[in-house]
Order: structure tokens, then sequence, then C-alpha cells
């Protein structure tokens, strides 16, 4: 089943039940990619949600991108995510108490702030080349990072200083570097970016590491 109504997309496994979690895409929009990434969640056994940041806009190159990216009402959007992951946590069709979060670029900046602010219901988060520092201090969540070993976007420095800032606050941290990747190495429509093999692995790590932290809720805290 897929929901697409209220800017947001919504993609349930066969079953109708599953752990939830919230997608959070790139600079590009609520593009085909991430929808089709939701319903590749769903069809692993979870209840996938995806707001829209943009409200229909897409961006297919990166100047269209930046600018969407500098028109962004940034208050705005963090009350967007929020309302989404609210109505996510709402579904009849969750199972569990706890949800994940997954971000692209862009999308990881918002998961790192959801992390922060939610902190008693965020269990999972995985992000997609992208970061963004804080107090993960009441923080109950484990954080899977997928990074580019080559980035302009994402410096080898901020991810650093994010893995640094998680392991003082006692989280369950792996980050993994691809080598020869760049940024957004896991979108198969970016071709000049695209690197199958790499994404290939991306995406069983992602999903061994959604199915451990919330398919049993038995989760680090």
């Amino acid at each position: 089943m897929i929901d697409k109504s209220n800017n947001k997309y919504l993609a349930l496994p066969a079953s109708g039940k599953g752990p939830g979690i919230l997608v959070l895409h790139a600079w590009w929009g609520l593009n085909n990619f991430f929808k089709d990434f939701c319903q590749r969640l769903a069809d692993q056994g979870f209840v996938a949600l995806a707001p829209d940041l943009y409200h229909g806009k897409i961006a297919s190159t990166i100047e269209d991108a930046e600018n969407m990216l500098t028109k962004t009402n940034r208050k705005l959007a963090s009350v967007e995510i929020l309302e989404a992951h609210a109505q996510l946590r709402a579904l009849p069709n969750l199972t569990g108490s706890f949800t994940g979060v997954v971000g692209f670029s862009m999308g990881a900046f918002w998961s790192c702030w959801l992390a922060q602010q939610k902190p008693e219901n965020i269990k999972a988060v995985t992000l997609f080349y992208g970061s963004k520092n804080g107090d993960f201090s009441h923080s109950q969540a484990a954080f899977l990072g997928h990074f580019a070993e080559s980035d302009k976007w994402e410096p080898a420095s901020g991810v650093k200083k994010l893995e640094k800032s998680l392991r003082t606050a006692q989280r369950p941290v792996t980050f993994h570097t691809y080598p020869a990747t760049g940024h957004w190495f896991f979108e198969k429509d970016r071709p000049d970016s695209f690197d199958a093999q790499a994404a290939q692995l991306a995406w069983e790590r992602t999903i061994s590491f959604f199915h451990t932290q919330l398919d049993d809720q038995n989760l680090l805290v």
C-alpha cells in the first residue's frame, strides 16, 4: 500500500504492519528515487514515511538544488519534520514504541537534528553522506553512517567531529567510508556519482541495522 497524500509519501509492507522509519530526502526534493527507497524499506517489512520538504518541487541540477536549499524555510522544515514523525508514530500500522530515521545529505543533517529533538522516540539513525554535530547526551539511538571517500560536500573532518560527539555521548556508532566514491554514490539516478557495488553494500548494512535495532526493540541505551 502506498499513500501519497498531504505532501508525504507512505509505503506499507505487505503485512500492513512493521517498525516505523522516517525518510528524509536530499536537497533534490522528494523525487522518485526517495519514493522508491520508501517502497524498498516497505518490502523489507518496515513502515516508511517521507515528508516532502519542498512541497512538490524537484531539482534536477546542482544549481537548482542549491537554489532550493537556499530558499528553504528551516523553521517551517523543522515543524514539518516533527509533524511527520508524530504522524508516523500515530499510525496504527506501527509495531513497537520506537522509530528509526534515515536521511540523505540535507536529510542526514535533519536526521541528526531529529535524534536530538526526540531522544525518547528515535532508536536508530542512518546517515548517508551528511551530518550535523550537536549534543547527543540524551539520545537513545544507535547510529549508522555511510560516507564517501572523496566528498567536497561532506568533509571527513565533519564526519569525525560527529563520530566523536556520539562516542562522547556513549551512543553505539558505526561509520563506514566507501573507497573510490563521491557524494550521492547511493543514488542510482545520479549516474555521475552512483556506485552500484557501494550502494548495494550500504543497503544491506542499512537493512540489517534497522532490523537489529527496531524489530525486537531490544536496544542499547
